[in-house]
């Protein structure tokens, strides 16, 4: 089973390189939902090929670590 609690970024960023699940949760509403992994201060996809450009604002524990 998934985590199904979310930690705010500004509360506690997830440990360097573990993939965990993200997303951006503000007034404007959810979205951005996906996978990725930190490394400093850049999110990056999984495979680490690529940053994206947004910053999420919440994370959690995934199951799904097949990187």
């Amino acid at each position: 089973m998934q985590n199904e609690v979310w930690t705010k970024n500004c509360d506690q960023l997830p440990p360097d390189g573990e993939i965990v699940d993200t997303k951006i949760d503000d007034d404007a509403g959810c979205r951005n939902e996906g996978t990725l992994k930190r490394r400093g201060n850049l999110w990056f996809v999984p495979d680490g090929s690529m940053y994206v450009y947004y910053v999420p604002t919440h994370w959690r524990e995934t199951l799904n670590q097949s990187t």
